[in-house]
């Protein structure tokens, strides 16, 4: 009998443990606070911003499934990509209004597209892109347009920045944003780097002259994707992206001239 009170008296001990302990742990978690908002914490993520409580440590496990998400079908580049091809000017407005988790972003997705661009090109060497530029001897203006065939990835940024400007004044009376804009065409310029990148790799491969193709098959997408944006039912739509394009490209291109010119009048003096 006293064998049994004290198993007992043990029992309820250790009850009575393991009940501070939870209490405990409870008490800590309350005091948790979100690293990114400051928000309190009783779970494993912020209520407030989502960050989780703790981060793991990266490992091989998380390395693997970044990159999963990269290449991943259902979000990432490749459904990106099918996106882009399939439903581009759908795709790109889902983003802006509804969801902006599925697509790449679309700033690191003109740089991703660039740089790859660029690597193709430097290692086939098939002179034809957006710029361009020979001349006889070094001068400034050269050396601009060397950089931006050398940077494709910000030099894009720079042109989209002209063409959603004259997008936003030729389409005002609609409800988009320069931002918004901006966002359309850094898409449409990326996956124009990639048409350039494959039909590189196919003019190499075929030993033919196909790089009129990809500049045809750009341009026509390019209109294709502006006017569907904004307003497919329109013919004038087509006639305005079309010049929103060049217009866009014609003035970047002047701009950098213009620099490159007050650069060797400055070294004159």
């Amino acid at each position: 009998m006293f064998f049994l009170k004290k198993r007992t008296k043990s029992i309820d001990n250790k009850f009575d443990v393991y009940k501070l302990t939870k209490i405990s742990l409870v008490i800590c978690q309350k005091n948790m606070t979100c690293k990114n908002c400051t928000t309190e914490i009783i779970q494993n993520y912020c209520p407030q911003c989502g960050h989780p409580a703790k981060l793991h440590r990266i490992d091989g496990h998380y390395i693997l499934h970044e990159i999963e998400h990269l290449i991943h079908f259902e979000r990432g580049l490749l459904y990106t990509l099918k996106e882009l091809i399939l439903r581009p000017s759908q795709s790109i407005k889902h983003f802006i209004t509804d969801d902006r988790n599925r697509l790449v972003k679309p700033i690191i997705f003109v740089i991703i597209t660039s740089l790859i661009y660029s690597f193709v090109n430097s290692i086939f060497h098939v002179e034809v892109g957006f710029i361009h530029f020979k001349e006889d001897k070094p001068t400034a203006i050269g050396t601009i347009f060397k950089w931006v065939e050398g940077h494709y990835g910000y030099a894009n940024l720079f042109f989209g920045i002209f063409i959603a400007a004259y997008a936003k004044l030729l389409f005002r009376k609609y409800e988009y944003n320069f931002f918004e804009i901006l966002i359309l065409m850094c898409y449409v310029l990326g996956v124009q780097m990639l048409i350039f990148s494959f039909f590189t790799i196919l003019t190499v491969a075929m030993k033919l002259e196909l790089m009129v193709f990809a500049v045809i098959i750009s341009l026509f997408y390019t209109v294709w994707v502006i006017s569907h944006f904004f307003d497919k039912t329109k013919i004038l739509s087509y006639f305005k992206a079309l010049f929103t394009y060049f217009a866009g490209m014609a003035t970047a291109a002047g701009l950098l001239i213009l620099v490159g010119i007050l650069i060797e009048e400055m070294k004159r003096r």
